[in-house]
């Protein structure tokens, strides 16, 4: 494993939204909207990075999806290891939380690790690794999908069952097409999908998104 601290983001990486001009963006370690509660280092401006494989196989889900009305919302993609630096400290403090009932109300902050919520080293610091949400084209709305992003409990598994019959379809849904070109899920997470065959395998960057 090899872990790059540079200033600069490699050549590899683009911007999102300029191989997918209509897509959505939501950072939502930027925005603070997050199980921390607050803006995530290494979050300096809200632009969704990622490897230009991942982009371009995420522009071919956009098409499919565009036949049934529908498109993407990201919520997050690279993530400096500098911000996975955060979650931990985050989860060292001491004292109440509170965002703890709205993401993790059945776990206390140091389980998020032992359970495999949050590791020590992401996919996402390799680059080719995105969180998503389906949405509605016309109203910008979110699909139903059982839980909220960064929800930490079984709900948030991709086969729990005790969902809504249509947040399930959205989910399979999602899970399809994203497989189709190449993703693989991640069980725990229904929003959580790394490109197969990635273009780092073994290197988690810390570059800032800025």
């Amino acid at each position: 494993m090899s872990l790059l601290d540079v200033t600069a983001r490699p050549a590899s990486f683009v911007e999102l939204n300029t191989v997918i001009p209509n897509v959505v963006v939501e950072l939502k370690y930027f925005t603070g909207d997050n199980f921390v509660g607050s803006r995530v280092n290494g979050y300096e401006r809200e632009v969704c990075l990622i490897t230009h494989p991942a982009a371009q196989a995420l522009l071919r889900v956009q098409h499919e999806l565009a036949s049934f009305g529908l498109g993407l919302k990201v919520f997050d993609a690279y993530r400096p290891q500098r911000a996975v630096d955060h979650f931990i400290d985050w989860c060292r403090e001491v004292g109440p939380c509170a965002t703890q009932s709205r993401f993790f109300p059945d776990l206390a902050k140091e389980e998020l690790f032992s359970k495999g919520y949050l590791v020590r080293y992401s996919s996402h610091s390799r680059g080719s690794t995105v969180d998503l949400t389906l949405i509605d084209l016309v109203s910008q709305t979110e699909l139903e999908m059982g839980t909220e992003f960064d929800f930490f409990g079984p709900e948030s598994w991709i086969d729990h069952q005790q969902i809504p019959r249509q947040a399930r379809a959205n989910r399979m849904l999602l899970q399809k097409l994203m497989m189709q070109q190449g993703f693989v899920p991640y069980h725990h997470e229904w929003w959580h999908f790394t490109l197969q065959g990635e273009l780092y395998t073994d290197t988690y960057f810390d570059f800032l998104i800025a």
